[in-house]
């Protein structure tokens, strides 16, 4: 068998990767205002403004510096009163849903407990269909956890 050298195919590949890898990032604009944030022209669209990655440091590990953009003259602002109340909203929507899954855990535990402990008619003879029972019910437990947990995340993660 003819052995086939790869490198000389290869490094032409490695390198158009590289630079596609490399491309711009644009924002594109269609006809009916629809903003599209691509690196690859977007057909029917209008380029509006392209942004370069950020380049390398030499020398360094640490990541780049994040510099905030400034926003437009015309970007709409909320005083802080008003962003107070929304806040306060938000927090009193997320605990009222947390109460109202811890309620709904403590069924499914109940519900889980209960099922645990008798086995259906169809079930005395079949062994699997009480596991798939079950396990439902585990589920629908696990759920509710999961559920009250990244409710706590967010409620935490509010100012």
């Amino acid at each position: 068998m003819a052995r086939i050298p790869i490198r000389p195919i290869l490094l032409p590949l490695i390198l158009l990767a590289a630079s596609a890898a490399r491309a711009d990032m644009c924002k594109y604009v269609d006809s009916d205002g629809h903003v599209t944030y691509s690196n690859v022209p977007v057909r029917g669209a209008k380029k509006e403004k392209c942004f370069e990655p950020p380049q390398p440091s030499s020398g360094t590990t640490s990541r780049p510096k994040v510099v905030p953009q400034q926003q437009p003259d015309d970007f709409p602002s909320v005083d802080s009163e008003t962003q107070k109340k929304r806040d306060d909203t938000r927090r009193k929507i997320i605990e009222d849903e947390l109460l109202a899954e811890e309620r709904s855990l403590e069924e499914a535990r109940r519900a889980l407990a209960e099922g645990e402990a008798v086995r259906l008619g169809d079930e005395r003879n079949n062994y699997q269909k009480y596991l798939d029972r079950v396990q439902g019910l585990k589920d629908t437990v696990e759920l509710h956890e999961k559920n009250i947990s990244a409710l706590k995340e967010e409620l935490a993660g509010m100012k």
